[in-house]
């Protein structure tokens, strides 16, 4: 998908205690594939929700940026060895990772998602149908921190490094769960069509916030306050003008704004 609405966002932000500097290099970390919020199209370019939403933001900023693809289990200590300036990969604000990073205000929060192939009768709240089950996870998420603290001594855990080789595996019958974001269970395994193969076992969860957090946000260094400054500066104008709903809206069809944003 083309940069939405680029043409339009050429304002500068005015702030001048915090602002950086116009034209400052930014370099920005995403892991890859996270559809729909981020992979590459068959020319193997950036492309998703957060890559469109992370270049107008980076417009309105007067930021000059550059994608930086990083595996997630390195993303942290990677902003912080100075690889790049900012992670932009659907990163929830939790206590532990507010102790190492700065964090913008949230943008987004989506849910998440246990995933089951068609016709297995799976009870969660019955620990004799988890017997014997395995779950697959993405490594070091709010998943994963969720699944270790509640479900540990029930199912075995299958840690990967990226959500696609959690689906990969529930394909293949490698797996009898998958726990997942909701948008990355829609686009990988078509969750909720007609005819797929996988269905949702029990509610959508986003609960407690202990774990999930208040939402995904833009990270930095402790130090980058004028970074994150002019990240939640051009936040509030994407909010403010509607460009985040539209934005929202070519990607999903339900509404991924935080409470705070509603």
């Amino acid at each position: 998908m083309a940069l939405f609405g680029a043409q339009l966002f050429t304002a500068p932000l005015a702030s001048a205690d915090t602002q950086t500097e116009a034209g400052q290099h930014v370099r920005i970390a995403v892991d890859v594939p996270y559809p729909p919020f981020e992979y590459r199209n068959a020319a193997g370019e950036l492309e998703g929700f957060e890559i469109d939403l992370g270049n107008i933001l980076c417009q309105r900023a007067k930021l000059d940026c550059e994608w930086v693809v990083q595996g997630w289990d390195g993303i942290i200590p990677g902003l912080l060895a100075r690889k790049y300036d900012a992670i932009m990969s659907s990163m929830r604000i939790t206590p532990a990772r507010e102790r190492q990073v700065r964090f913008t205000r949230p943008y987004a929060m989506s849910p998440k998602v246990w995933v089951a192939r068609r016709g297995e009768t799976i009870d969660l709240d019955d620990p004799a149908s988890l017997k014997g089950l395995s779950v697959g996870v993405q490594r070091g998420t709010t998943q994963d921190s969720y699944i270790t603290e509640r479900y540990a001594d029930k199912l075995h855990i299958q840690r990967y490094a990226t959500a696609a080789d959690v689906a990969l595996d529930l394909e293949a019958q490698r797996l009898d769960l998958a726990f997942l974001n909701y948008p990355v269970a829609l686009d990988a395994l078509e969750l909720g069509k007609p005819d797929s193969q996988y269905v949702q076992v029990g509610p959508r969860i986003d609960q407690p916030e202990s774990i999930f957090g208040r939402g995904n946000a833009i990270a930095v260094r402790p130090r980058d306050k004028a970074l994150a400054a002019a990240f939640d500066q051009a936040l509030d104008s994407v909010y403010a003008d509607g460009t985040f709903v539209e934005l929202m809206h070519q990607y999903f069809d339900y509404d991924l704004r935080p409470p705070s944003r509603k």
